[in-house]
């Protein structure tokens, strides 16, 4: 495949190529990576050499230069291959943009590059075994000493924890302090005090590299801390509006590649005499999928839209991320049943794809969480209005 692109960027080829490598690489990989239990790394050095681990990296930097609307229509596609898949390579993609954001340049430049060319693998370490919704409640510890901070605590349910390179980590800086205490810290892997873990077992959806990590006695040097305590935690939460736009972008990928499959098999499966889609009750499970898909990707749009104009999308994004992500645990399994028992076969996507919405449910916020988000705003629109 030829992957080139043109300057300046044209983003309708750029999207068509993602699609490409999606369909010809991400779909088939996926089958053996899930055998294997691990990431796709090699697909993951293939899409950097086209510009994904740096979709909004400036180009000056070697990135694409690319708004965060493109980031969400990136990973969209990808998931409709495999959501681990695209969970993965995002997260690298994050790191890079966050480093040339927040690290001091000669902190950037000793991780970016790596990280665009998909040399290194990155990751975001917020959760804790007893912390995920309430990341309030990190313990992971970051003590001052001479020349940096000394960091100990463990992290769990981290995206690419197993083969990590670079982390941006986020520590209490005093116990019990919570959001006001936490902080933020570029992590070297590869350094003395980072201990890997091996990856967590899970019922599907290994692609995605979830497990944990710990560290003992790790030394960040001061340079390395990206936001102080009382910055961090709001950094973080901005941040994961962005994510659960993307999560419910990938949600609506799973769902329109299950709807293309679905009604290309109803086309030439024949069922009493005529094709499986000339039955009306079968075509009418298509055309609700279709409907909730179209609306889906409207809030979805509408999100990344405010997020591309620098305006508040934590309800917009707690809003697609809910309806995107129930609609795609509901109409996926109505999509495989469609599709009768030639949906279990391996070739198609319907069991990982249903694995990767029950993930979509639990990942930078639960459902839970996204309802009180909500209900919040709901208060807040009220007592406005009155």
């Amino acid at each position: 495949m030829n992957h080139a692109l043109k300057d300046p960027i044209d983003q309708a080829a750029l999207l068509e190529r993602v699609s490409a490598f999606a369909r010809e690489v991400v779909a088939p990989g996926a089958i053996v990576w899930e055998r294997e239990r691990r990431v796709g790394r090699e697909a993951i050095d293939q899409a950097a050499a086209f510009g994904l681990c740096g979709i909004e990296a400036p180009r000056e930097h070697g990135g694409l230069g690319l708004p965060f609307s493109m980031k969400v229509k990136v990973t969209e596609r990808l998931a409709a291959a495999d959501f681990g898949f695209a969970m993965s390579l995002i997260n690298t993609q994050n790191v890079s943009f966050k480093l040339l954001r927040d690290a001091v340049p000669e902190v950037a430049a000793r991780y970016v590059p790596g990280l665009i060319a998909g040399k290194l693998i990155g990751c975001t370490a917020l959760t804790e075994p007893h912390a995920g919704s309430d990341f309030g409640a990190i313990k992971t510890l970051a003590t001052k000493v001479d020349g940096g901070w000394r960091i100990s605590g463990r992290k769990a349910w981290i995206v690419n924890a197993p083969i990590a390179d670079v982390v941006i980590l986020f520590a209490q800086t005093e116990a019990g302090a919570g959001p006001r205490g936490i902080a933020g810290f570029v992590v070297d892997a590869r350094q003395a005090g980072f201990i890997h873990e091996t990856g967590f077992d899970l019922a599907g959806q290994h692609t995605i590299g979830a497990g944990g990590f710990t560290l003992d006695g790790y030394l960040a040097a001061d340079n390395e801390m990206l936001q102080p305590p009382g910055l961090a935690f709001k950094s973080a939460m901005t941040s994961i509006n962005g994510a659960r736009t993307y999560i419910a972008a990938m949600a609506c990928g799973m769902v329109g590649e299950a709807l293309r499959i679905a009604a290309e098999y109803g086309e030439r499966r024949t069922t009493f005499g005529e094709p499986l889609a000339a039955h009306q009750g079968w075509g009418w499970r298509l055309a609700e999928a279709s409907a909730e898909l179209a609306a889906c990707r409207l809030m979805v749009a509408h999100a990344a839209s405010r997020i591309d104009d620098g305006l508040d999308a934590q309800i917009e994004a707690a809003q697609a991320k809910l309806l995107s992500t129930r609609m795609a645990d509901r109409q996926i399994a109505a999509l495989a049943q469609a599709m009768g028992a030639e949906g279990l076969r391996e070739v198609h996507p319907f069991g990982r794809h249903q694995v990767g919405a029950r993930v979509s449910n639990f990942v930078d916020g639960s459902t839970e969480v996204m309802l009180d988000r909500i209900a919040a705003g709901v208060r807040r629109s009220a007592a406005a209005a009155g």
